[in-house]
Order: structure tokens, then sequence, then C-alpha cells
């Protein structure tokens, strides 16, 4: 069956620019952390992609180990570009990363210009892209300098194999140095990209601050903090919920009482504003100022679908913000 998106899938989804670029993103993105990989079936990972697109989700994030097993995520991106998304090259947003765990010996992890280079040159052949719009380091690491760090972002794009580089998981202050380097080299360090949600508003310590002074865009991830923040577990943990199977980041014992009660009196102000808890918690990321998109993940068509209705209502009043504040015990 030929895919032909929607000729309409640019009339709703809200864009926002990155930083100091010339890049919009949209505000909602997809992230194939979970559920591309080689164990998930096909038709529906392709259904996910073109249904995002079709509602203007130009955005897709990949990792070098994303699956299971690591590489698959991209293997199985590349099989869905090449069938329905080739010919729209020009209107996606592809990133992917290295900085994990990715292949066995001393030069397939951290931050080497050798791994680095590497793993973009393997992401590249498996996703069958000439380039990445984006390509992340994926986390800072004490053991490599990170002028060799930078210097190796540098020449990725310099060789025409990223049009921009980012960063993600640096502090503040790693955060001034990478972009330090890049600058003195001739880069632009166009975004960051953070985890951020209800439970952990670290950012706000700091970095965001850094990033609006340098012009660097922040695409956040785990903004429903693994599917935490959704109705999902307001009756249990289901067997087919991240939380329910086994081999995922996110443990059943994760799931606590204090948080099952706070996700509990976050879903009365979400039904107050006619929302579902997930739609409430991404409409409190985007309400950061300095967030550009919230970059989710998806199981099946359905959350995509449910998810971008959270244009419908972003605002808050500030009496919710203080109630949502309460709820977190946060000040």
């Amino acid at each position: 069956m030929i895919y032909i998106p929607l000729q309409t899938r640019y009339n709703s989804m809200k864009y926002k620019r990155c930083g100091r670029s010339g890049i919009k993103l949209p505000q909602i993105s997809l992230g194939l952390w979970h559920n591309f990989g080689g164990f998930d079936t096909l038709e529906n990972s392709r259904a996910m992609l073109h249904k995002a697109f079709d509602l203007g989700i130009t955005h897709f994030d990949l990792a070098n180990n994303y699956g299971p097993p690591y590489g698959s995520a991209e293997e199985t991106f590349g099989n869905i570009f090449k069938k329905d998304f080739k010919q729209y090259r020009d209107e996606l947003i592809v990133s992917t990363k290295a900085g994990w765990d990715m292949w066995a010996g001393p030069y397939g992890n951290f931050g080497s210009r050798k791994y680095l280079v590497a793993s973009l040159n393997q992401s590249l052949k498996r996703m069958g892209l000439e380039y990445v719009d984006i390509f992340y380091h994926h986390r800072p690491d004490s053991e490599t300098p990170l002028e060799e760090t930078m210097s190796a972002l540098d020449y990725i794009v310099r060789s025409g194999k990223a049009l921009y580089v980012g960063i993600s998981q640096y502090n503040a202050m790693q955060t001034v140095e990478a972009n330090k380097i890049l600058k003195s080299l001739g880069t632009k360090l166009l975004i960051h990209q953070p985890n951020y949600n209800l439970f952990d508003r670290w950012i706000e310590d700091g970095l965001t601050k850094v990033l609006d002074e340098e012009g660097i865009g922040c695409i956040v991830f785990s903004p429903l903090a693994q599917g935490i923040l959704t109705n999902k577990y307001l009756n249990g943990i289901p067997s087919d919920s991240r939380a329910g199977k086994k081999g995922t980041y996110l443990k059943k014992e994760s799931i606590t009482s204090d948080k099952l009660n706070k996700i509990n009196k976050l879903n009365e102000i979400a039904q107050y504003r006619n929302q579902s808890i997930a739609q409430l918690a991404i409409a409190w990321v985007l309400n950061n100022s300095s967030v550009t998109s919230a970059l989710i993940g998806a199981s099946k068509v359905e959350q995509i679908e449910d998810i971008v209705k959270v244009f419908d209502n972003l605002n808050f009043s500030e009496d919710e913000l203080n109630l949502i504040n309460s709820i977190f015990a946060y000040k």
C-alpha cells in the first residue's frame, strides 16, 4: 500500500524556532527509543510514523543504540523511510546520537572522535541517509577531553554528514564550555536534549538560563516520565505498559505509591481542564519558554493522536500552576 501524506498536515501543528537559528521544530516530536526495534511489529511502527507526519510532526529522533537490539530502530526507520518518506526527505528533521555503549571494545562508547565518526557512518548506512539533520553527543564523557568531542562534532558538520549538532544531558557548566569550543571552531551548537518532566525539573537550576542566553534550542525527552504521567497507571500497572514489560528501563518498583498519589491528584486538574494527564504534562513542559519541543514516545497510533490534542489548551492559570507545584512539592 502506497503512503500518501495528508495535504492538511501543516494546518494544526505548531512550530517553534530552535534557539537563535533558522530551524523551526514541531512542538511535538516523535522519538524512536522504544517500539521501533527488531522485536516490534513493523506495520505498527510504520503506522505511527505515518500518523505522526500526517499530524505535522516533522522531527523523528533516534540514536545508534535504540532498539532492542542495538541499531534496530535505525534499521526499522531506514526501511520505512525508503518505502514511504524518501521523496519527503526535505520536509523532515532526522536526528541520531552516539555516546552510550554500542559495540564491544574500547572504541564503541563515550566521546572519542573515532567512536562518534564511526558511529554516525554506521547510523547513516542503517537508515539509508546521506546525512542527518542533527547529530548529538548523547552524554557527557569525563574521560575524553571536551575539545576532542566538540572538534569531532565540528568535523561531522564540515564533512556534510550532519547539518547541525547538539548535546544531551550536559549540565549548565558543561554546556557553556561545549558551546564555547564549538563557537571557536565556527560551528553552532543548535540544540540541547535533556530529560524534563513534572517529576524531574533539574534543567530549571541553571541550564535553561544558559540555553536562553546562548540561543540554544531545547528539546526535552521523557516529558511523560516514561509513561508514568499518563492515565495508564491510575488503576495499577497494565501488562502492556512499559513498566509491565520485561527488558525496559522503567521497572515496576519505579511506580511508587507516592508517584501514584501525585498522578491521581494531577488527574483532577487534568479533568478540570478537559485533558488527559499526558496532555496536561506536555502542556506544562511547553509552558516553559525555554523548551522548543517535547519529544514523545508511543506504542500505538492513538497515543500520538491524543497527545497532539494538547494544542486545544496550552495555557495555565496561575492557580493551576501553583496547585501543580504544591502536588509535586516544588517551590
